[in-house]
C-alpha cells in the first residue's frame, strides 16, 4: 500500500511542476506582487511630493499669521484685490484654492463667514487643516474671554497620554496587540489562500481524470482511498514548493527593487503617521524614535518560532481536511460547473475565520469568540494564529486550548478523510447525473 501511495504522490507531483501554467505562474506571481507593491510605494511616494498651493485674501484683522505652509500645503497671500480678481487669479495660475476670509468685528465672524473655493469637492487633508488653524485661533480667543492667557492656553492645549506599564515594570505600548492580530491575521489569510487555490486543484485534477474515463484504469489496480490521499499528499506537495519559490522570489526581488528605487517603505509608514502626532517641533523627535524601537522591540520579541511552527502543522492539517473535501466534490461531479453548489459552503467558514477572527481577536484575544472560534476545526488554523503572536502561557494562549486545537483537527482531519472517502469511492465512477445533498448522504451510508 505505502508502495502505491508513494508512486501516486510522485506522479502527482511531477504532474503538477511540470505544467506549463504551474512553471509561468511560478515565475510571474512573484514578479506582479513586487510590481503592485513597488507601484503602490512609488505612487504614494509621488503623491506625498504633491503639495497643494492655496492662495489667501484676508479683508479682515484677523488670522494674518496664521497660515504658514505645511508639508502638504503652500500659502500664497493676496492683497488689494477683489474676490473676483482674486478667483481668477487662483483659476489662471492653476492653484488649488482660495481662501476668503471677508471682513468682521469679530474673530467668530470672519470665521463662519469664511469660504474656501476650489475647482471641485476639496481634498479632506486640506479642508481639516484649514479647519484646524480656525479652531486653534477661535478656542484660544474664547480661553482669554474667560481669563485665561496665552501661555496657559499652550499648557491647556498639551497633548495626554496616559502611562502604560505591566506589572512587573515594562513599558506597555498602545495598538500592540492589534499588530499582532493583523500579523497573525496574515499568516492565516496564507492559510486560506492556500487552502482555496489548491484545494481548487485537486478537485480540477478528479474532474479531468473522472471525464477522460483514466480512472476507470487507476482503480483497477489501486484503491480510491489510496488515490484521493495521493492527490492531496502529491497537490499540496506541488503548492508547498511553489509557496517556498514564491517567498524567496518575492523577497529577494521586493529587496532589489526598494534599493534600485530608493523606496523605503518603514519611512514611509513613519512619514503617514507623522500628523496624528502632538506638535512640538524637534523636541517630539526622540520621544517618536524611542516609541518607534519600543514598537520594533515588541515585533522581535513576537515567538517567530512558535508562529512557524504552528503556521507549519495548521496549514498541513487544515489543507488536509478541506482538499479531502474537495476531493470528494471532483469525484462526485462531471464537471467544475457542477461544483457550485458544494463550493459556497466549503469556503463560508474560511471567509468567516477571517471576518470574525479580526473583530473577536481586536477586541478581545480570551474571549469565548475568540477562543471558539480558535478550537472549532474549520476555522482553527486561521484564528488560533492570529491569537498566537501574543505567546503561549500567561497573557497569551494557554497551552491546553492550543493542544486541544490541534487534537480537533487531527480528529477531525481522520473523520472528514474516512466520509470523504466514500463519496469519493461511489462518486468516481458515476456519470451523467448531477449529484444533490440528498443523495452525498445516501453515499455516506454505503
Amino acid at each position: 500500500m505505502a508502495s502505491k501511495l508513494g508512486l501516486i504522490i510522485k506522479r502527482e507531483y511531477l504532474a503538477k511542476v511540470r505544467n506549463r501554467s504551474f512553471i509561468v505562474m511560478t515565475v510571474l506571481s512573484p514578479l506582479l506582487i513586487v510590481g503592485m507593491i513597488v507601484l503602490i510605494a512609488y505612487l504614494a511616494k509621488i503623491n506625498d511630493n504633491d503639495v497643494r498651493v492655496v492662495t489667501v485674501l484676508n479683508e479682515s484683522g484677523y488670522f494674518q499669521e496664521d497660515f504658514n505652509p505645511t508639508k502638504s500645503i503652500s500659502f500664497v497671500q493676496f492683497d488689494d484685490l477683489t474676490l473676483e480678481q482674486a478667483k481668477d487669479s487662483t483659476n489662471s495660475l492653476e492653484y488649488y484654492g482660495l481662501l476668503y476670509l471677508p471682513k468682521g468685528s469679530t474673530m467668530e465672524e470672519v470665521a463662519h463667514t469664511s469660504y474656501l473655493f476650489t475647482r471641485n469637492n476639496p481634498n479632506t487633508n486640506v479642508t481639516q487643516q484649514l479647519e484646524r488653524i480656525f479652531q486653534k485661533q477661535l478656542r484660544q480667543q474664547r480661553l482669554e474671554k474667560l481669563g485665561v492667557s496665552s501661555e496657559q492656553f499652550s499648557s491647556v492645549e498639551e497633548p495626554f497620554e496616559i502611562n502604560l506599564s505591566t506589572f512587573e515594570g515594562e513599558k506597555s505600548m498602545k495598538g500592540i496587540n492589534e499588530l499582532k492580530a493583523f500579523i497573525g491575521g496574515g499568516f492565516g489569510y496564507a492559510i486560506m489562500m492556500f487552502i482555496i487555490i489548491y484545494g481548487g486543484f485537486v478537485m480540477r485534477s478528479v474532474i479531468e481524470e473522472k471525464t477522460s474515463r483514466i480512472i476507470e484504469v487507476i482503480i483497477s489496480s489501486v484503491k480510491p482511498f489510496q488515490l484521493m490521499l495521493g492527490k492531496i499528499i502529491g497537490t499540496s506537495l506541488a503548492g508547498l514548493t511553489q509557496f517556498t519559490i514564491w517567498i524567496i522570489s518575492a523577497s529577494a526581488l521586493l529587496f532589489l527593487a526598494m534599493a534600485l528605487f530608493g523606496i523605503d517603505l518603514g519611512a514611509m509608514s513613519k512619514e503617514q503617521g507623522m500628523p496624528g502626532a502632538p506638535m512640538g517641533g524637534m523636541s517630539q523627535l526622540a520621544p517618536m524614535d524611542s516609541e518607534m524601537m519600543l514598537y520594533a522591540q515588541e515585533i522581535l520579541d513576537i515567538p517567530w518560532g512558535l508562529m512557524i511552527v504552528s503556521f507549519l502543522i495548521y496549514f498541513v492539517l487544515g489543507y488536509l481536511i478541506y482538499s479531502s473535501i474537495y476531493a470528494a466534490i471532483g469525484a462526485a461531479v462531471d464537471n467544475e460547473t457542477d461544483t457550485q453548489q458544494f463550493i459556497f459552503p466549503i469556503i463560508l467558514p474560511l471567509m468567516l475565520a477571517i471576518y470574525v477572527g479580526f473583530f473577536s481577536v481586536f477586541s478581545n484575544p480570551h474571549g469565548p469568540i475568540a477562543v471558539g472560534f480558535s478550537l472549532f476545526p474549520l476555522t482553527s488554523p486561521i484564528v488560533m494564529l492570529m491569537r498566537l503572536p501574543g505567546g503561549i502561557g500567561e497573557g497569551g494562549v494557554p497551552l491546553w486550548q492550543l493542544l486541544l486545537s490541534i487534537f480537533l483537527l487531527v480528529i477531525t482531519f481522520l473523520g472528514i478523510v474516512s466520509l470523504a472517502a466514500k463519496i469519493y469511492r461511489v462518486g468516481i465512477l458515476m456519470y451523467g447525473k448531477k449529484p444533490t445533498y440528498k443523495e452525498l448522504i445516501k453515499w455516506l451510508r454505503y
